[in-house]
């Protein structure tokens, strides 16, 4: 057979061949070479192809390489090469050495498909069992990055969230080599990522096919951004995007048909896991002031005792009752009542640091968690600035309201050392205020308390 009719014949295989040296130096590509790795034939002759292998995967290929010429064909090995266009591509080889021409020869076929639906359905399991097993947003946002990682260069990756009540995009979650998180921003910033979440299309920003120079820059300019819509219902909810500043990560049609095709998994494993933390809030809240509920409150006293108990410090407990709260249900309906209850909890969080706990028992009484005292003597002036406060007119839809408030006071480890003895203490204080006529502070007192933990009826306010 003519060496000319060979050659024409493997030119019309979809897979290519490939003859090397034991330098590593093609001496010969079949013309298929150049439709799976962008080269001209001519382009690659002589030239080493461990220089065309993806970096991550060189070692291993000079290893089975080396297996190759010990007489040890391969049928089956896989490796990444990068394209001419800077593009990679997966490919499968079938090789072995012909001792007599001192030449490695070998057949390559392109599965980057293949891989790249193996990768796809990998992803949207992954995805779907983050959004089961994460223990938070903060973590499942986190598991996202590392999936979408896998699909495509994603060093630089964020997550922004719109909320449509206030017109206003969030970014929970922002990895950048860069720049830190940005703030929240209107819908209407002009920026890219509310550009797309307000046409829910798909944006991809290269040299090639830049943006609409009208629209602001937020933070360092990046050379390739790729952003895909995050949509429920129809409507986008958010984004998913990734940046590069540099020509050697680039970003293609395929990069974003990638991210979108996990989108639509990643926005049903996000609203469900903030419809579980909206669950879990509401369990652990009251439903009116949004305050720690009794069961919330209760598992963080007991924290911050076993806290103090093992590294020391001091830690006080705040009764507060409104006065005569009854009277303003009776003359002006529950609901100026419940308006109350709320101003109220908004001034007592309002009054109190971080770490600083404030739950409603119910009814019109709060209890305050007081943390990390310099001294016991801060207490009381806590316990004031927050009786002081509650004292100012309250402005209620079309009136005014004044209350008062009677406020107990009980320090760990003076008043006891369990929360069952510190509550008591401060409870009972707060109820000698109250037979004193309200409006004040008191610290609770040994005669507060009988022992069989009735209310004494002596003791003078503080």
């Amino acid at each position: 057979m003519e060496p000319d009719f060979l050659n024409k014949m493997m030119d019309l295989l979809w897979d290519a061949i490939c003859v090397v040296d034991m330098e590593g130096r093609y001496v010969f590509v079949s013309a298929s070479y150049e439709r799976i790795f962008g080269y001209k034939p001519e382009e690659v002759i002589g030239r080493r192809m461990i220089e065309l292998v993806h970096p991550d995967d060189r070692q291993a290929t000079i290893e089975v390489a080396a297996a190759i010429m010990s007489g040890q064909p391969q049928s089956h090995f896989q490796n990444r090469y990068i394209r001419k266009d800077g593009s990679v591509v997966h490919i499968m080889w079938s090789a072995r050495w012909s001792q007599a021409d001192q030449v490695r020869i070998a057949v390559a076929r392109d599965i980057t498909a293949l891989k790249r639906a193996e990768s796809m359905t990998a992803a949207l399991h992954a995805i779907s069992e983050a959004a089961h097993t994460a223990d938070n947003l903060p973590a499942l946002y986190e598991e996202i990055h590392r999936i979408v990682g896998e699909l495509l260069p994603a060093n630089n990756f964020f997550v922004a969230l719109y909320d449509p009540l206030h017109a206003e995009l969030s970014f929970p979650y922002f990895v950048d080599e860069r720049d830190e998180a940005p703030p929240s921003q209107s819908i209407d910033s002009g920026t890219l990522t509310a550009q797309l979440i307000r046409t829910g299309q798909a944006l991809l920003v290269t040299p090639g096919k830049p943006t609409d120079p009208s629209l602001p820059v937020i933070g360092t300019d990046a050379l390739h951004w790729l952003g895909v819509p995050l949509c429920s219902q129809g409507a986008a909810v958010g984004a998913l995007v990734v940046q590069s500043y540099s020509d050697a990560t680039r970003y293609t049609e395929t990069d974003k048909d990638l991210l979108q095709f996990v989108s639509t998994q990643v926005a049903a494993a996000i609203e469900r896991k903030q419809a579980e933390q909206r669950l879990h809030h509401i369990a652990r809240h009251d439903p009116l002031t949004d305050l720690a509920n009794r069961d919330l409150f209760h598992q963080q006293f007991e924290a911050a005792l076993e806290n103090v108990s093992r590294f020391g410090g001091n830690l006080a407990l705040l009764y507060i009752d409104l006065d005569k709260f009854k009277r303003v249900n009776d003359r002006y309906g529950h609901h100026t009542g419940d308006l109350l209850l709320c101003e109220v909890a908004q001034r007592i969080r309002g009054h109190l640091r971080e770490g600083d706990v404030v739950g409603r028992m119910g009814g019109d009484e709060f209890v305050v968690l007081l943390c990390r005292l310099q001294s016991v003597a801060d207490s009381l002036q806590v316990a004031e600035k927050l009786r002081a406060a509650i004292n100012l007119p309250f402005q209620l839809a079309d009136r005014t309201l004044h209350a008062s408030t009677s406020v107990g006071v009980a320090t760990y480890p003076r008043h006891g050392h369990t929360s069952r003895d510190l509550t008591r203490a401060a409870d009972a204080a707060m109820y000698q205020v109250k037979k004193e006529g309200g409006n004040r502070v008191r610290v609770a007192l040994p005669d507060d308390l009988l022992e069989d933990g009735e209310l004494a009826g002596s003791g003078s306010p503080r």
